[in-house]
């Protein structure tokens, strides 16, 4: 079994885009129970995605920068939060078309975490953590 894990860990060390699924998983699971959290306790679905998004930011900013960017500036908070705006609006318009067709916000929350997150590396590759 500790062969299997080192396997693994050597995979996700040297491959970019695994390490940000790996860190992804943590930061999801992060992002969405407190999503969860904020919908159980009575929130209307862009208030609890608002809020899920903002307790997130900082968690995610150091995690996806180090592990997965190997980029420790923290100067470039600012354009990963401008991703957030934009992977957040994504968020609570594709919510709005879920609630339009009376699905629940627990489910529609789970169905929308692949999209977003591959829009999320992609504009944080792109615009955040460019190595030029």
């Amino acid at each position: 079994m500790e062969k299997k894990v080192d396997f693994l860990m050597t995979i996700i060390k040297g491959n970019q885009f695994m390490r940000f699924i790996f860190v992804g998983i943590i930061n999801t699971i992060f992002g969405y129970s407190v999503f969860v959290l904020f919908i159980f306790l009575g929130l209307h679905y862009s208030v609890a995605s608002a809020f899920a998004i903002i307790i997130s930011i900082a968690f995610n900013f150091k995690t996806t920068g180090t592990i997965v960017f190997k980029n420790n500036k923290n100067l470039l908070i600012l354009k990963f939060f401008m991703v957030y705006v934009i992977v957040y609006l994504a968020y609570v318009g594709s919510l709005k078309v879920f609630a339009l067709y009376s699905v629940s916000m627990y489910i529609a929350g789970a169905i929308l975490i692949c999209p977003l997150a591959i829009l999320s590396f992609v504009l944080n590759k792109i615009f955040v953590f460019n190595q030029e």
